[in-house]
């Protein structure tokens, strides 16, 4: 396994549980201390369990920094992050990285699978073409395939145990080969014809999400506008047993799929001069949600005389998503970072979360004491389960960004 982050850990440990024998490879010699000695903010994987793996007396999970261990691996899985960068381009440093160290020590014999997020034609780019200038025929001597992770953090009805895979093999051998070693961790695997049709599947899957999440948002604007609720009118239409899947509104995206993602996509199509409309429209507007939050901010303490300046903002909640301590692309960090530069006094809360570091490089410590202090107003920005409904009731406003806090007394919504 390369890469042994949110993704690669627990995949690594599901394998060990099928009976295999993993080496877990890290470039960052610090991830893998936090690893044995408990330290890292480890997402669904079972503590204990790890605790007990790495101890064994000849342990079925080996850590190490050293790529060239792969040497001793039937099947090598690729599984490093694919972020996007400032401008919203592909973000493929450690991926090119992971791939040509991949490249220069593997053998004859292995099956060599990608599962990182990326654009239509990555496998092909960064491993085949690679490993044929190396002299080893792809298909006869090394097999290669793409299979996308699928991994829902914090979802422990969506494991990956749990959840069926799909592989695009350069040959059909190369398939058969890489479904056979993705079997040992999923129920089903769906076999697709090439590497192109996984890593648009992939695509497809997140910007399906990303685009209706958009939408969702869309329609809480327009129902507020028109005083009505839109959790009231989502789960209204999702009573309809055919042809509708209930998304719902908040105050953006987060995490290391939905934001970036899609982007992967029109940054290819933009290479070939073509365009995504919808898609560019979704992904605008999901941009623009963290700032909309800001505006409702402002506007509501307008409305009660106050200005952002001076005003006691909390926020309630910092990660992406309830149930997981990942701030990373949190709606929050610009949230907060915005509000900041307003001049506003701002505040978090959140027991998955000690830290937060805005866009702008300014770091916000966790408060202990937000029930002892009074603020202006209060945005509940992640309902995590254990959020103090009582005391949000005798707050003076509350921002409900997540449109579900419904009962409080002086609730609205952005």
């Amino acid at each position: 396994m390369v890469g042994l982050g949110y993704v690669g850990l627990p995949t690594s440990l599901a394998l060990v549980g099928s009976g295999a024998r993993v080496i877990g490879v890290d470039i960052d010699p610090a991830r893998l201390d936090d690893i044995r000695a408990d330290r890292a903010d480890l997402l669904d994987v079972d503590r204990e369990r790890l605790r007990d793996t790495l101890r064994a007396t000849d342990p079925a999970l080996r850590l190490t920094t050293s790529i060239a261990e792969i040497a001793d691996a039937d099947t090598v899985l690729i599984c490093v992050p694919t972020p996007v960068d400032r401008h919203l381009d592909p973000d493929l440093t450690a991926l090119r990285a992971a791939c040509a160290a991949v490249v220069a020590h593997a053998r004859a014999g292995q099956t060599i699978v990608l599962t990182s997020t990326s654009y239509v034609g990555t496998t092909r780019d960064l491993l085949v073409e690679p490993l044929a200038a190396r002299g080893l025929r792809v298909g006869q001597e090394v097999w290669v395939a793409f299979a996308p992770e699928r991994v829902d953090p914090g979802n422990d009805g969506h494991r990956q145990e749990l959840t069926p895979r799909v592989v695009g093999g350069v040959t059909p051998d190369c398939t058969a080969r890489a479904a056979a070693a993705l079997s040992r961790i999923a129920p089903r695997v769906h076999r697709l014809g090439s590497p192109e049709a996984a890593e648009m599947t992939k695509l497809l899957e997140n910007t399906f999400r990303a685009v209706n999440i958009a939408l969702a948002n869309e329609f809480a604007d327009v129902c507020r506008d028109l005083h009505l609720d839109v959790t009231e009118v989502i789960d209204g239409a999702a009573t309809k047993p055919y042809g509708f899947m209930a998304f719902q509104p908040g105050p953006g995206v987060g995490g290391h799929c939905i934001p970036c993602d899609p982007h992967y996509l029109l940054w290819q199509l933009r290479g070939q001069r073509r365009e995504a409309p919808l898609i560019e429209t979704a992904m605008r507007g999901i941009s623009a949600r963290p700032r909309r939050v800001v505006e409702r901010v402002r506007d509501l303490l307008a409305g009660s005389g106050r200005t952002l300046l001076g005003a006691r903002v909390l926020l309630v909640g910092v990660t992406y998503k309830p149930g997981v301590a990942d701030v990373r692309e949190s709606p929050a960090l610009e949230i907060i970072g915005e509000l900041v530069r307003a001049g506003a006094d701002v505040g978090f809360v959140d027991d998955l979360v000690a830290s937060v570091r805005t866009p702008d490089g300014a770091t916000l410590h966790r408060l202990t004491d937000h029930t002892e202090r009074e603020w202006d107003l209060v945005v509940v920005h992640t309902a995590q389960s254990d959020l103090d409904d009582a005391w949000l009731r005798g707050q003076p406003m509350v921002l409900d960004a997540t449109y579900r806090m419904t009962g409080l007394p002086r609730r609205e919504v952005v």
